[in-house]
């Protein structure tokens, strides 16, 4: 499949081909997830409590927030293929830094750089919706993350077997190596798709004003914002729930974070199925449901006495699901709100969605301990949940009075 008419594999004169797109995506996510089963021995490695390794996540989603910010706005005036390649270049330094690293400050400095990834993830949204309609978009962007969903799913479970079969570091010296190859892959296939603009770049920062008075802009990017925010409190409080509560192991925990990336293939999958038949707005509402509907039954469950950590990884099940159905329709509309700043708007809203994961996951890694288990976390998953439902029902409203989506 190819995302647009006249796209050629391996030519770097079209447009970039899908599996080039799901590589860029796989990695972006990969990184944010792959080395979670080694969170607590690499407290113990570097003699630092397990808050200040969970750093490790939330400053990195503050990190790749800030990041998106500055690329949106550099894609849309340079080009989505230079700064999909500076940002790779970076973070294959920032991995090498990391498996090096000598004391925890050093790998936290690393780990910061390694945010430059996410370039791969928000321009390449960008570049989908350069070439083609807001429907059709959100479902290439489903297909696409259905697929780069797969890499993520093992990704946890993979990094688990490497750290008792090596340690920590290798999971870093295997980043490395698909950044390579993603980079290499990247430079000759990535055809350029960006408008071209006469604007500088500090004009294209000056677009940021016109976005955020956009009442749509702000309705879809907060619905994505929060309906992904279940994931992000997810990866801050799932591995000590994993761990400390259910008492797992590294590689039976990184096999047991597949659960939400196994439901977020499905959510993809469905979403690049139906979103061009049934719309955005109701993929969107449709996927916030069954966000909803999977933790309110597990937290009833819990409540009646079926606490255990098979009842909680069915319940993330749900919200992959969900998630995959919500994400890439939600993108979609966000970027069709002013479609010559697809890049700006593709930066400030992932911007925002990151930086509110980043929030929720340090939140969600502060808030528990062995005497609370589980039910804090699921409980937070579901108050965001909420939140993404009420700002979907506003941006459906909006769309309706204005006939649009």
């Amino acid at each position: 499949m190819a995302i647009s008419r006249g796209v050629r594999f391996l030519d770097r004169s079209t447009p970039a081909h899908i599996a080039t797109l799901v590589c860029l995506t796989a990695v972006s996510s990969m990184n944010m997830n792959v080395f979670l089963p080694s969170l607590p021995g690499m407290a113990e490695y570097f003699e630092a409590p397990y808050t200040v390794l969970q750093l490790s996540v939330s400053a990195y989603l503050f990190g790749s927030a800030f990041l998106q910010i500055v690329a949106g706005p550099l894609s849309d005036k340079y080009g989505r293929r230079p700064i999909i390649l500076w940002g790779f270049g970076i973070f294959i330094f920032a991995t090498i830094g990391c498996a090096l690293a000598p004391t925890v400050e050093t790998f936290l400095a690393f780990r910061m750089m390694q945010a430059a990834v996410v370039v791969g993830m928000a321009i390449s949204r960008a570049s989908i919706r350069d070439t083609v309609s807001p429907n059709e978009a959100a479902s290439l962007i489903g297909y696409v993350t259905m697929g780069m969903a797969i890499a993520p799913m093992l990704a946890p479970a993979f990094g688990g077997v490497l750290d008792e079969l090596f340690d920590w570091r290798a999971t870093f010296v295997f980043l490395a190596i698909l950044g390579i190859l993603t980079y290499a892959l990247s430079w000759y296939d990535l055809g350029e798709t960006a408008p071209k603009t006469e604007n500088s770049v500090f004009q294209q920062f000056k677009e940021y004003p016109a976005l955020l008075r956009s009442r749509r802009f702000w309705a879809y990017s907060l619905t994505l914002a929060f309906s992904s925010g279940s994931y992000f409190a997810y990866l801050g409080g799932g591995p000590f729930v994993g761990s400390v509560v259910y008492g797992l192991s590294p590689t039976a925990l990184g096999f047991s974070f597949a659960a939400p990336a196994l439901g977020y293939a499905v959510g993809n999958f469905l979403a690049g199925r139906y979103s061009v038949s049934l719309g955005v707005t109701r993929m969107i509402n449709l996927g916030i449901f069954v966000v909803m509907f999977g933790i309110g039954a597990v937290i009833v469950l819990f409540y009646i006495g079926f606490d255990s950590v098979t009842v909680f990884f069915i319940a993330m099940v749900f919200v992959g699901t969900g998630n995959g159905m919500t994400i890439p329709n939600a993108t979609s509309a966000m970027l069709s709100v002013r479609p010559e700043l697809a890049g700006s708007a593709s930066g400030l809203g992932g911007a925002m969605m990151i930086g509110g994961g980043a929030a929720l996951s340090a939140y969600a890694g502060s808030m528990l301990n062995a005497e609370s288990g589980a039910l804090p976390l699921l409980w937070l998953m579901f108050a965001t949940s909420l939140c993404a439902a009420i700002l979907a029902l506003y941006a459906k409203l909006r769309a309706d009075k204005l006939g649009e989506l």
